[in-house]
Protein backbone atom coordinates (compact mmCIF):
# COMPACT_ATOMS: atom_id res chain seq x y z
CA UNK A 1 0.00 0.00 0.00
CA UNK A 2 1.30 3.46 -1.03
CA UNK A 3 0.83 6.23 1.17
CA UNK A 4 1.56 9.89 -0.02
CA UNK A 5 3.91 11.91 2.70
CA UNK A 6 4.42 15.75 1.83
CA UNK A 7 6.52 16.07 -1.55
CA UNK A 8 7.68 12.12 -1.80
CA UNK A 9 5.65 8.78 -2.07
CA UNK A 10 6.09 6.23 1.03
CA UNK A 11 5.59 2.62 -0.35
CA UNK A 12 5.52 -0.19 1.87
CA UNK A 13 7.96 -3.56 1.00
CA UNK A 14 6.25 -7.01 0.79
CA UNK A 15 9.27 -8.47 2.49
CA UNK A 16 8.38 -6.25 5.31
CA UNK A 17 11.49 -4.02 5.64
CA UNK A 18 12.08 -0.56 5.56
CA UNK A 19 10.00 2.14 3.41
CA UNK A 20 11.32 3.13 0.09
CA UNK A 21 10.80 6.69 -0.89
CA UNK A 22 10.10 8.56 -4.33
CA UNK A 23 10.40 11.51 -5.82
CA UNK A 24 7.79 13.21 -7.51
CA UNK A 25 8.30 13.05 -11.68
CA UNK A 26 10.24 16.43 -12.13
CA UNK A 27 11.52 17.50 -9.14
CA UNK A 28 14.97 15.60 -10.04
CA UNK A 29 14.91 17.20 -13.19
CA UNK A 30 13.97 20.90 -11.57
CA UNK A 31 17.38 20.32 -9.23
CA UNK A 32 19.48 19.46 -12.04
CA UNK A 33 18.35 22.72 -13.94
CA UNK A 34 18.43 24.09 -11.02
CA UNK A 35 22.39 23.33 -10.56
CA UNK A 36 23.24 24.00 -14.65
CA UNK A 37 22.62 27.27 -13.61
CA UNK A 38 24.44 27.88 -10.85
CA UNK A 39 27.06 26.64 -12.63
CA UNK A 40 27.00 28.51 -15.91
CA UNK A 41 26.20 31.61 -13.85
CA UNK A 42 29.80 31.00 -11.80
CA UNK A 43 31.16 29.96 -15.22
CA UNK A 44 30.08 32.82 -17.17
CA UNK A 45 30.90 35.83 -14.13
CA UNK A 46 34.57 36.22 -14.94
CA UNK A 47 33.42 36.68 -18.61
CA UNK A 48 30.85 38.93 -17.75
CA UNK A 49 33.47 40.57 -15.45
CA UNK A 50 36.16 40.96 -17.90
CA UNK A 51 33.74 43.02 -20.50
CA UNK A 52 32.44 45.20 -17.94
CA UNK A 53 36.09 46.62 -17.51
CA UNK A 54 36.65 46.39 -20.74
CA UNK A 55 33.44 47.99 -22.26
CA UNK A 56 31.15 49.28 -20.02
CA UNK A 57 33.56 51.12 -17.81
CA UNK A 58 34.57 53.23 -20.74
CA UNK A 59 31.56 54.16 -22.45
CA UNK A 60 30.55 55.17 -18.30
CA UNK A 61 33.40 57.21 -18.34
CA UNK A 62 33.36 58.83 -21.37
CA UNK A 63 29.53 59.33 -21.11
CA UNK A 64 30.55 61.08 -17.57
CA UNK A 65 33.06 63.08 -19.21
CA UNK A 66 31.44 64.74 -22.10
CA UNK A 67 29.10 66.62 -19.04
CA UNK A 68 32.20 68.36 -18.42
CA UNK A 69 34.29 71.33 -19.55
CA UNK A 70 38.13 70.79 -20.72
CA UNK A 71 40.17 72.61 -18.65
CA UNK A 72 42.28 75.45 -20.66
CA UNK A 73 42.71 79.33 -21.32
CA UNK A 74 39.32 81.30 -20.58
CA UNK A 75 38.90 83.42 -23.51
CA UNK A 76 37.17 86.34 -21.96
CA UNK A 77 39.64 86.71 -18.91
CA UNK A 78 42.90 84.69 -20.39
CA UNK A 79 43.32 82.94 -17.17
CA UNK A 80 43.64 79.27 -16.88
CA UNK A 81 40.09 77.80 -15.97
CA UNK A 82 40.61 73.36 -14.79
CA UNK A 83 36.62 73.16 -16.19
CA UNK A 84 33.56 71.86 -14.36
CA UNK A 85 30.14 71.11 -14.93
CA UNK A 86 29.48 71.60 -19.07
CA UNK A 87 25.39 70.33 -18.88
CA UNK A 88 25.25 69.65 -22.90
CA UNK A 89 27.27 72.56 -24.35
CA UNK A 90 29.99 69.98 -25.77
CA UNK A 91 26.74 67.92 -27.28
CA UNK A 92 25.39 71.62 -28.55
CA UNK A 93 28.86 72.38 -30.12
CA UNK A 94 28.61 69.10 -32.48
CA UNK A 95 25.57 68.63 -33.13
CA UNK A 96 24.08 72.80 -33.33
CA UNK A 97 27.96 73.25 -34.28
CA UNK A 98 27.79 76.39 -31.76
CA UNK A 99 31.26 77.13 -30.18
CA UNK A 100 31.99 79.02 -27.15
CA UNK A 101 32.29 82.83 -27.63
CA UNK A 102 35.12 85.18 -26.48
CA UNK A 103 32.80 87.08 -24.08
CA UNK A 104 30.38 84.10 -22.91
CA UNK A 105 27.69 82.65 -24.97
CA UNK A 106 27.64 80.43 -28.15
CA UNK A 107 28.22 81.45 -31.44
CA UNK A 108 28.30 79.79 -34.82
CA UNK A 109 31.83 77.71 -35.14
CA UNK A 110 34.04 79.27 -37.82
CA UNK A 111 34.42 77.51 -41.16
CA UNK A 112 37.58 75.41 -41.09
CA UNK A 113 37.02 74.93 -36.78
CA UNK A 114 36.74 71.16 -35.62
CA UNK A 115 33.27 71.97 -34.76
CA UNK A 116 31.89 72.89 -38.02
CA UNK A 117 33.22 69.94 -39.55
CA UNK A 118 30.60 67.39 -37.89
CA UNK A 119 28.22 67.28 -40.18
CA UNK A 120 30.61 66.92 -43.08
CA UNK A 121 32.35 64.12 -41.28
CA UNK A 122 29.29 62.02 -40.86
CA UNK A 123 28.26 62.41 -44.51
CA UNK A 124 31.69 61.05 -45.03
CA UNK A 125 31.52 58.41 -42.98
CA UNK A 126 28.32 57.48 -43.75
CA UNK A 127 29.25 57.41 -47.45
CA UNK A 128 32.48 55.79 -47.43
CA UNK A 129 30.04 52.80 -45.31
CA UNK A 130 27.40 52.96 -48.31
CA UNK A 131 29.91 52.15 -50.85
CA UNK A 132 32.37 50.24 -49.94
CA UNK A 133 29.67 47.94 -48.19
CA UNK A 134 27.93 47.88 -51.56
CA UNK A 135 30.90 46.94 -53.79
CA UNK A 136 32.28 44.71 -51.02
CA UNK A 137 29.08 42.28 -50.95
CA UNK A 138 28.46 42.20 -54.86
CA UNK A 139 32.64 41.27 -54.86
CA UNK A 140 32.99 38.83 -51.94
CA UNK A 141 29.36 37.30 -53.10
CA UNK A 142 30.87 36.37 -56.60
CA UNK A 143 34.32 35.30 -55.16
CA UNK A 144 32.44 33.31 -52.33
CA UNK A 145 30.32 31.68 -55.70
CA UNK A 146 33.46 30.96 -57.15
CA UNK A 147 35.45 29.41 -54.31
CA UNK A 148 32.68 27.14 -53.55
CA UNK A 149 32.75 25.58 -56.93
CA UNK A 150 35.24 21.87 -56.98
CA UNK A 151 38.20 22.79 -59.12
CA UNK A 152 41.79 21.96 -58.64
CA UNK A 153 43.79 24.56 -56.63
CA UNK A 154 40.32 25.40 -54.81
CA UNK A 155 42.54 25.42 -51.34
CA UNK A 156 45.20 27.53 -53.12
CA UNK A 157 42.80 30.27 -53.85
CA UNK A 158 41.09 30.41 -50.82
CA UNK A 159 44.21 30.80 -49.12
CA UNK A 160 45.61 33.40 -51.59
CA UNK A 161 41.87 35.39 -51.33
CA UNK A 162 42.54 36.02 -47.82
CA UNK A 163 46.03 37.46 -48.13
CA UNK A 164 45.06 41.24 -48.53
CA UNK A 165 42.30 40.86 -45.32
CA UNK A 166 45.80 39.29 -43.05
CA UNK A 167 47.71 42.02 -43.95
CA UNK A 168 47.65 45.31 -41.25
CA UNK A 169 45.57 48.10 -42.32
CA UNK A 170 48.37 50.45 -42.28
CA UNK A 171 50.64 48.76 -44.27
CA UNK A 172 47.57 48.57 -46.67
CA UNK A 173 47.18 52.30 -46.73
CA UNK A 174 50.93 52.56 -47.06
CA UNK A 175 51.00 50.44 -49.85
CA UNK A 176 48.34 52.32 -51.73
CA UNK A 177 50.03 55.70 -50.94
CA UNK A 178 52.75 54.93 -53.11
CA UNK A 179 50.28 53.04 -55.96
CA UNK A 180 48.47 56.05 -55.99
CA UNK A 181 51.03 58.70 -55.76
CA UNK A 182 51.21 61.15 -58.53
CA UNK A 183 54.70 58.93 -59.96
CA UNK A 184 52.89 55.69 -58.90
CA UNK A 185 51.65 52.91 -60.47
CA UNK A 186 48.60 54.01 -60.73
CA UNK A 187 49.31 57.06 -63.12
CA UNK A 188 51.80 55.10 -64.71
CA UNK A 189 49.75 51.97 -65.39
CA UNK A 190 46.66 53.91 -66.90
CA UNK A 191 48.91 56.59 -68.49
CA UNK A 192 47.10 59.47 -66.23
CA UNK A 193 47.68 62.31 -64.22
CA UNK A 194 44.94 62.56 -61.35
CA UNK A 195 45.79 64.06 -58.09
CA UNK A 196 44.62 60.79 -56.20
CA UNK A 197 45.16 62.25 -52.59
CA UNK A 198 45.39 65.85 -53.74
CA UNK A 199 41.59 66.56 -54.80
CA UNK A 200 38.07 65.76 -53.51
CA UNK A 201 36.70 62.86 -55.50
CA UNK A 202 39.83 61.11 -56.38
CA UNK A 203 41.08 60.92 -52.65
CA UNK A 204 37.68 59.68 -51.81
CA UNK A 205 37.14 56.82 -54.18
CA UNK A 206 41.06 56.02 -53.53
CA UNK A 207 40.07 55.20 -49.66
CA UNK A 208 36.97 53.11 -51.08
CA UNK A 209 39.46 51.70 -53.57
CA UNK A 210 41.63 50.59 -51.28
CA UNK A 211 39.44 49.26 -48.39
CA UNK A 212 37.23 47.38 -51.11
CA UNK A 213 40.69 45.21 -52.07
CA UNK A 214 41.52 44.87 -48.64
CA UNK A 215 37.65 43.57 -46.84
CA UNK A 216 36.41 42.10 -49.86
CA UNK A 217 37.80 38.58 -48.88
CA UNK A 218 36.61 39.01 -45.21
CA UNK A 219 32.93 39.49 -47.30
CA UNK A 220 33.48 36.57 -49.14
CA UNK A 221 34.06 34.10 -46.30
CA UNK A 222 31.73 34.59 -44.20
CA UNK A 223 29.14 34.00 -47.37
CA UNK A 224 31.21 31.27 -48.58
CA UNK A 225 30.74 29.68 -45.06
CA UNK A 226 26.64 30.38 -45.90
CA UNK A 227 26.89 28.85 -49.64
CA UNK A 228 28.48 25.84 -48.02
CA UNK A 229 25.74 25.12 -45.67
CA UNK A 230 23.26 24.75 -48.68
CA UNK A 231 22.87 21.11 -49.60
CA UNK A 232 23.61 19.95 -52.95
CA UNK A 233 20.63 17.60 -53.15
CA UNK A 234 18.64 20.65 -53.44
CA UNK A 235 20.42 22.20 -56.96
CA UNK A 236 20.49 18.73 -58.42
CA UNK A 237 16.65 18.53 -57.81
CA UNK A 238 16.19 22.38 -59.39
CA UNK A 239 18.19 21.27 -62.33
CA UNK A 240 15.84 18.17 -62.76
CA UNK A 241 12.68 20.51 -62.58
CA UNK A 242 14.75 22.00 -65.58
CA UNK A 243 15.31 25.23 -63.33
CA UNK A 244 17.88 27.40 -64.59
CA UNK A 245 21.32 29.07 -63.23
CA UNK A 246 19.52 32.50 -63.08
CA UNK A 247 16.36 30.71 -61.12
CA UNK A 248 18.67 28.74 -58.79
CA UNK A 249 20.31 31.62 -57.97
CA UNK A 250 17.15 33.73 -57.52
CA UNK A 251 15.19 31.25 -55.35
CA UNK A 252 17.73 28.91 -54.18
CA UNK A 253 21.06 30.49 -53.04
CA UNK A 254 19.82 33.87 -52.37
CA UNK A 255 16.99 32.73 -49.81
CA UNK A 256 19.15 30.67 -48.40
CA UNK A 257 22.22 32.09 -48.04
CA UNK A 258 20.64 35.28 -46.69
CA UNK A 259 21.33 35.12 -42.61
CA UNK A 260 25.02 34.20 -43.33
CA UNK A 261 25.13 37.76 -46.14
CA UNK A 262 23.27 39.81 -43.22
CA UNK A 263 25.40 39.01 -40.44
CA UNK A 264 28.38 39.81 -43.37
CA UNK A 265 27.22 43.29 -44.25
CA UNK A 266 26.12 44.12 -40.62
CA UNK A 267 29.75 43.76 -39.43
CA UNK A 268 31.39 45.15 -42.36
CA UNK A 269 28.74 47.91 -41.85
CA UNK A 270 30.10 48.69 -38.12
CA UNK A 271 33.54 48.66 -39.22
CA UNK A 272 33.17 51.06 -42.13
CA UNK A 273 31.57 53.38 -39.55
CA UNK A 274 34.66 53.40 -37.59
CA UNK A 275 37.10 53.93 -40.72
CA UNK A 276 40.29 55.79 -39.33
CA UNK A 277 43.49 54.41 -39.92
CA UNK A 278 42.97 53.86 -44.02
CA UNK A 279 42.16 57.29 -44.64
CA UNK A 280 43.84 58.98 -42.21
CA UNK A 281 47.44 57.98 -43.71
CA UNK A 282 46.17 58.50 -47.08
CA UNK A 283 44.92 61.68 -47.22
CA UNK A 284 45.69 62.72 -43.15
CA UNK A 285 41.53 63.54 -43.45
CA UNK A 286 42.50 66.01 -45.78
CA UNK A 287 40.35 66.78 -49.48
CA UNK A 288 36.92 65.97 -47.34
CA UNK A 289 38.14 62.56 -46.71
CA UNK A 290 37.47 63.36 -43.00
CA UNK A 291 35.82 60.15 -40.99
CA UNK A 292 34.35 60.86 -37.23
CA UNK A 293 36.84 58.57 -36.27
CA UNK A 294 39.36 61.21 -37.44
CA UNK A 295 37.44 63.98 -36.00
CA UNK A 296 37.77 62.45 -32.59
CA UNK A 297 41.41 62.10 -32.74
CA UNK A 298 41.92 65.82 -34.44
CA UNK A 299 39.75 66.93 -31.23
CA UNK A 300 41.29 64.80 -28.50
CA UNK A 301 44.64 67.08 -29.14
CA UNK A 302 42.36 69.83 -27.72
CA UNK A 303 40.51 68.61 -25.35
CA UNK A 304 38.93 64.99 -24.25
CA UNK A 305 35.85 66.27 -22.67
CA UNK A 306 34.60 67.49 -26.11
CA UNK A 307 36.35 64.33 -27.62
CA UNK A 308 34.21 62.52 -25.68
CA UNK A 309 31.02 64.20 -26.10
CA UNK A 310 31.52 63.24 -30.05
CA UNK A 311 32.92 59.93 -29.16
CA UNK A 312 29.42 59.20 -27.43
CA UNK A 313 27.55 60.68 -30.40
CA UNK A 314 29.46 58.51 -32.57
CA UNK A 315 28.57 55.51 -30.44
CA UNK A 316 25.07 56.19 -30.55
CA UNK A 317 24.98 56.29 -34.11
CA UNK A 318 26.63 52.89 -34.67
CA UNK A 319 24.13 51.32 -32.42
CA UNK A 320 21.26 53.08 -34.27
CA UNK A 321 22.66 50.94 -37.41
CA UNK A 322 23.52 47.95 -35.28
CA UNK A 323 19.67 48.05 -34.10
CA UNK A 324 18.40 48.88 -37.30
CA UNK A 325 19.72 46.12 -39.18
CA UNK A 326 19.10 43.40 -35.79
CA UNK A 327 15.62 44.66 -35.64
CA UNK A 328 14.20 44.96 -39.69
CA UNK A 329 16.87 42.11 -40.94
CA UNK A 330 18.20 39.83 -38.91
CA UNK A 331 14.64 39.34 -36.76
CA UNK A 332 12.69 38.61 -40.13
CA UNK A 333 15.33 36.38 -40.89
CA UNK A 334 14.92 34.29 -37.60
CA UNK A 335 11.28 34.51 -37.51
CA UNK A 336 11.22 32.49 -41.31
CA UNK A 337 13.24 30.07 -40.18
CA UNK A 338 11.31 29.65 -36.93
CA UNK A 339 8.43 29.45 -39.25
CA UNK A 340 9.67 26.88 -41.31
CA UNK A 341 10.58 25.23 -38.33
CA UNK A 342 7.46 25.21 -37.00
CA UNK A 343 6.15 23.57 -40.36
CA UNK A 344 8.35 20.32 -40.32
CA UNK A 345 6.82 19.27 -37.26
Amino acid sequence: MATEVGPTSVKAPASGGAPVHHTPKGVGEDNRIATQGRWAAWLLAPTILALSVVIVYPIITAIVMSFQKDAGLDPATGLFVEGGPAGFSNYTNWLLQQCPAPGGGTVDCSPGSLGAQFWSATGTTFFFAIVTVALETVLGFWMAVIMARAFRGRSLVRAAVLVPWAIPTAVTAKLWLFIFAFEGIGNKLFNTSILWTGSEWPARWAVIIADVWKTTPFMALLILAGLQMIPAEVYEAAKVDGASAWQRFRMITLPLVKPALMVAILFRTLDALRMFDLPYILTGGANNTTTLSILVINQIRQGFNAAAALSTITFFIIFIVAFIFVRFLGANVVEQQTGTGKGKK
